[in-house]
């Protein structure tokens, strides 16, 4: 098994159940796990007790899979805050 460098963000919502069906969060979730392909991860969850969305990348490159959790936030954010 190898080790990849893990970025963990959590976004704060006011209604993370809005998240479900989020068309726009999906494209980017869908955009970022085509970039990575078969070298890393991408797991979007909303908390079980807290008002946020957690955005969580694995992958070789640390500053790749940064600029994706990022990316990801920010749509989030302009989404559901």
């Amino acid at each position: 098994m190898r080790k990849y460098p893990q970025v963990l963000v959590n976004v704060r919502v006011a209604d993370k159940s809005k998240y479900e069906g989020n068309a726009a969060i999906a494209d980017a979730v869908a955009t970022a796990e085509s970039a990575l392909g078969d070298n890393g991860r991408i797991l979007v969850r909303p908390s079980g007790t807290e008002s946020l969305i957690r955005v969580m990348a694995e992958g070789p490159d640390k500053a790749e899979i940064e600029g994706h959790v990022d990316a990801i936030a920010d749509v989030i954010r302009a989404e559901l805050v």
